[in-house]
């Protein structure tokens, strides 16, 4: 049965092996990134060279996550042309590389046939996953959490058929 869920930093500590995240939204109207949008809007890109200039809560978290020997992997759905949040996110993935998170693009087209849950999701070492809830417009509505083995391996299955077709980040050309 679904319930809320814990605070995501409880979620990331608590695992062992793997976490993947499944995002199928071409935006997300997160007002703690709305700063971050409105400057690379106006210009302003994160320096490679100096990580000070990156998402750092963030990034930290997957650093240490990943330095325990979990795998992080992230597989993005996208519309082509993509949009331009869907251009901001690409523009600012070398940061989560480098943070040690794999991450992959699948064009929507190829999408097609395949069978997805409703809404994006994080499974966490294959048995727990948090669903998030957004609105039309991409604003965060919440998230549950749920352990139900058969949710667990529909969103497992759904994310290794994404993984399996999508083009890594190093290939990709938004």
């Amino acid at each position: 049965m679904p319930q809320s869920a814990p605070p995501f930093s409880e979620l990331m500590a608590a695992c062992r092996v793997s976490a993947v995240h499944l995002e199928m939204r071409d935006h997300y109207d997160d007002p703690d990134e709305a700063p971050r949008v409105a400057a690379w809007k106006d210009g302003y890109r994160p320096n490679p060279a100096d990580r000070s200039t990156w998402w750092r809560p963030w990034l930290d978290m997957v650093q240490e996550t990943v330095a325990r020997g979990v795998v992080i992997r992230r597989a993005r759905i996208i519309s082509e042309p993509v949009s331009e949040y869907t251009r901001y996110l690409y523009d600012g993935t070398f940061t989560n590389v480098a943070a040690g998170e794999d991450i992959r693009w699948l064009p929507r087209r190829q999408a097609s046939d395949l069978a997805l849950p409703g809404n994006d999701f994080w499974v966490f070492d294959g048995r727990v996953v948090r669903f998030g809830y957004f609105s039309g417009e991409g604003t965060y509505l919440g998230d549950e959490v749920t352990e139900e083995p058969t949710v667990a391996k529909l969103c497992t299955d759904s994310f290794e058929a994404v993984w399996s077709r999508a083009i890594p980040h190093a290939e990709y050309k938004a």
